[in-house]
């Protein structure tokens, strides 16, 4: 078994972050189209990407960039908005 590494520690600390945003959304504790939720989002799809230069997965980087993009646009979208108002 390989020895447990400062990558391996980043990549399950995005693995919570992601987890800790969706049960608070599908709890109705936090507004998934807000900042709360989609900076607990962007980092934890950050946190498993940075994991993956350790343990390389060609199907965690795509789905992980798919879901920091989604996170950054929804918070470029709610910078816009606010600005705008």
């Amino acid at each position: 078994m390989p020895d447990f590494t400062l990558l391996d520690a980043i990549g399950l600390v995005g693995v919570l972050l992601l987890l800790i945003a969706y049960g608070l959304t599908v709890g109705g504790r936090i507004d998934p189209l807000r900042p709360a939720a989609l900076s607990l989002n962007l980092f934890g799809a950050l946190g498993i990407l940075v994991s993956l230069w350790g343990a390389f997965n060609l199907s965690a980087l795509v789905i992980e960039s798919a879901w920091a993009l989604i996170a950054l646009a929804g918070l470029a979208r709610w910078w816009w908005r606010r600005r705008s108002a």
